[in-house]
């Protein structure tokens, strides 16, 4: 999970073995960082009833290749819906191991069941 959750059941997934990017991964490496991606994002959609994922690779702010996975809702306030928004915000709302551990036990119960359990 994200360290800020404005957007509830934002996630970040960060590439093992540690890269600047994708292109220097293996094929099989590069396989395997997208399917991951992919899985915590249906695992998103079925846990938080969002619309949409969208996925930012990007790596201009940290030099080490990680994936924004960002649960997208259609009750988002109109300042907000269909906008890119960043990880960070004004008002950021923090991460907080009390009230998202039943999401984070959510989503790895639905990569658990489908065998889409990320490494």
């Amino acid at each position: 999970m994200g360290d800020v959750q404005n957007l509830k059941g934002y996630c970040l997934l960060l590439a093992d073995p540690i890269v600047g990017s994708i292109n220097e991964l293996s094929d099989s490496d590069r396989v395997k960082f997208s399917r991951d991606m992919w899985a915590i994002g249906d695992a998103l959609l079925d846990v938080t009833h969002s619309f949409r994922i969208n996925y930012s690779v990007l790596g201009n702010g940290v030099p080490a290749l990680h994936a924004h996975i960002k649960p997208r809702y259609e009750d988002e306030p109109v300042s907000t819906r269909g906008k890119y928004l960043p990880a960070r915000f004004e008002n950021p709302v923090p991460f907080d191991s009390d009230r998202d551990h039943g999401m984070m036990k959510s989503i790895g119960d639905y990569l658990s069941e489908r065998q889409l359990v990320v490494d």
